[in-house]
């Protein structure tokens, strides 16, 4: 098959997830073009364009490593390509990455619901992320059971008379991007908890969220395909993150550590009352982030994070998801126009 991936851009790309999808699609022996997310161009009497960019024809390598240096390299094959030779347009670029480039947070999603208008099979699907595009606002419509208690507004005196109901202890975050970042633990000895509050409410919504003390173990990424944990041979693709002395983010690229964790009754009933909804929805790859029997976080843009898996001894999956898109590619193939690219997003 032919797919594409659309990341933040091809040169600052960093040998995560993204990056380990592209060099397992390649050792599988697909075509595989890498693009940014500014690489698409409109024109209004033909389909769009991709400025694409492919790894030499001789790249042999299972090293992920390798690849992205070949990627990146000389040799890597530069090339615009109409959009609907492809077979699968795979959106991948991380909004929160996007400082001082607000246009490149959208664009991904925004063309991808053109691409997908011509047959081009779309993951996730394009128009669920146009929906889910502020993560956390499409979060705060799954069951309050699994989730804190929040309130998001950018009224200061509702956000104070939430912080005093809970007992002067909350998290503080902006409703759009993140990443860990402006993200504020406030409790009764903060100081500048009215400046914080401008500062975040100044730049749109902000999300007040109830502070759960587990949050000290860290929390766990579950990573969801097709509304089902990854497993295979007895794994499953959990992955505990454990911050750092001193820190209450749980994020990465904020320094967190791995560490392995077990699926308990309480992440399974999260998973359970989740899935419905990104099945609908046509969310085929997410990341949900679990302290113990709350959801805090849900990823549908670019879950990440598989990267870590070797460090806790867990199989890389990278092949896992290729296969899965491999299999939505023969039925869009098979079924002729017969099934929606919301369905195929999600079906087994």
């Amino acid at each position: 098959m032919k797919i594409c991936f659309v990341l933040n851009d091809v040169a600052t790309e960093k040998d995560g997830t993204s990056n380990a999808l592209m060099q397992m699609a390649h050792q599988r022996g697909h075509e595989v073009y890498a693009m940014g997310v500014g690489d698409f161009n409109f024109h209004h009497d033909k389909p769009i364009t991709i400025n694409s960019t492919q790894p030499p024809k001789d790249t042999k390598t299972k090293s992920t490593k390798k690849f992205l240096e070949a990627l990146q390299g000389p040799k890597a094959i530069k090339k615009q390509i109409d959009c609907t030779i492809l077979d699968v347009l795979f959106i991948r670029n991380n909004p929160t990455e996007e400082e001082g480039r607000q246009w490149a947070e959208q664009a991904g999603v925004a063309f991808g619901r053109m691409i997908q208008q011509l047959d081009v099979l779309v993951l996730n699907d394009a128009y669920a992320l146009s929906h889910a595009f502020i993560d956390k606002l499409y979060f705060e419509e799954l069951p309050q059971e699994i989730k804190p208690a929040s309130i998001i507004t950018r009224d200061k005196d509702q956000l104070l008379d939430f912080w005093e109901k809970q007992n002067k202890k909350m998290v503080l975050k902006p409703l759009e991007g993140s990443g860990g970042q402006d993200v504020y633990l406030i409790d009764e000895h903060e100081k500048n908890t009215n400046q914080i509050i401008d500062h975040l409410s100044s730049q749109g919504y902000v999300i007040a969220q109830e502070f759960l003390p587990d949050v000290k173990d860290g929390d766990v990424r579950v990573l969801l395909l097709n509304g089902k944990i990854m497993e295979r041979d007895g794994e499953k693709a959990i992955i505990r993150r454990v911050a750092g002395e001193g820190e209450f983010r749980s994020n990465f690229s904020l320094g967190a550590t791995a560490d392995s964790s077990e699926l308990t009754p309480e992440m399974q009933r999260i998973v359970d009352l989740t899935a419905p909804k990104l099945i609908r929805d046509g969310l085929f790859f997410v990341g949900l982030d679990i302290v113990k029997d709350k959801l805090i976080e849900i990823n549908v843009l670019s879950p990440g994070g598989m990267e870590h898996f070797k460090d806790i001894g867990l199989s890389p999956f990278t092949d896992y998801i290729i296969e899965a898109i491999e299999r939505k590619v023969e039925y869009k193939n098979m079924y002729k126009g017969q099934l929606s690219n919301r369905t195929l997003a999600t079906m087994d």
